[in-house]
């Protein structure tokens, strides 16, 4: 098992329950905002009953670390109880220690600085194989099992806990400015897990194939892969074009295929997680330093 851990991982994991539970002390609990969630059952607790979140964290998430381990494998097990006991010790930190910031009088600016706090922590977590317990636990299983989005499966979740805190404790209002933290959280996660190497993809075609690949592999140092196709109502065997560049290339590749073939046909679609030469390697296949 220790072979499979990976030290960097657990200190991003480590930095992720820190920010979700700074997040969660100074815009939540200050401002009386609920949660989703396992968190949102431990935060029913606190302003109930006046039960110590970091306590009733580690209590509720007891049964689930037994699913972890027969369902997730050693090393995700093994980071899911770092991410779980991480999050309660911070969470004890900060309640002890923290920055007195209320904002009841703008509960929108609470609301979305909570999202962005909450999101970034368990993107940041499930970005490096972690997990907080609770429903993290049945998102990641769910987006491993059946590719779902971990933000979205957990705003299902979220949004029944939510329903309850209406119930018992929550007003109208502080229950619509829940729902604006959870919604914003949920986006950040799903940006998180895209990927740092966000880029765009284009697939061309056009009877300069040839050239245009010349001139992007020269004018734009990229690579070009091409790919066999065939016209469906002419029939024609022809070339396609795919390549991979940043963001802030997209505007210079059409500029170079345009130069070469104004009519060439190109399709520019996003992509996510960016993996190798030029991206995360460089020609050398060394990881680059960002």
């Amino acid at each position: 098992m220790l072979g499979e851990i990976r030290l960097k991982n657990i200190l991003f994991i480590l930095i992720g329950s820190a920010i979700f539970a700074f997040g969660l002390v100074h815009f939540n609990m200050q401002n009386n905002l609920a949660e989703g969630g396992f968190t949102g059952i431990t935060l029913m607790l606190f302003f109930l009953f006046n039960f110590d979140p970091s306590i009733s964290n580690l209590l509720l998430n007891i049964p689930l670390f037994f699913i972890g381990w027969r369902v997730l494998g050693r090393t995700s097990f093994f980071y899911t109880m770092i991410g779980t006991i991480g999050l309660s010790f911070f969470l004890w930190i900060f309640q002890r220690y923290q920055i007195d910031m209320p904002l009841n009088d703008d509960l929108t600016l609470a609301a979305l600085f909570a999202g962005v706090f909450l999101g970034i922590g368990l993107g940041t977590i499930f970005r490096y194989g972690g997990t907080t317990g609770g429903v993290d636990i049945i998102a990641r299983l769910a987006h491993r099992s059946f590719g779902w989005s971990m933000g979205k499966t957990m705003f299902l979740f979220d949004l029944c806990v939510i329903t309850l805190s209406l119930i018992t404790y929550l007003s109208y209002k502080e229950a619509m400015y829940t729902l604006v933290a959870v919604f914003v959280g949920a986006r950040v996660i799903d940006f998180m897990q895209e990927g740092a190497y966000a880029a765009k993809g284009a697939t061309i075609i056009s009877s300069h194939s040839e050239e245009i690949s010349k001139r992007i592999m020269e004018e734009m140092e990229r690579g070009v892969t091409i790919l066999k196709g065939q016209g469906s109502f002419s029939k024609q065997d022809r070339d396609v074009l795919y390549c991979v560049v940043g963001k802030n290339e997209i505007v210079r590749l059409k500029s170079v295929i345009t130069a070469v073939d104004p009519h060439a046909f190109v399709a520019v679609s996003d992509v996510h997680d960016v993996l190798g030469e030029g991206f995360t390697l460089d020609e050398n296949k060394k990881p680059l330093q960002r």
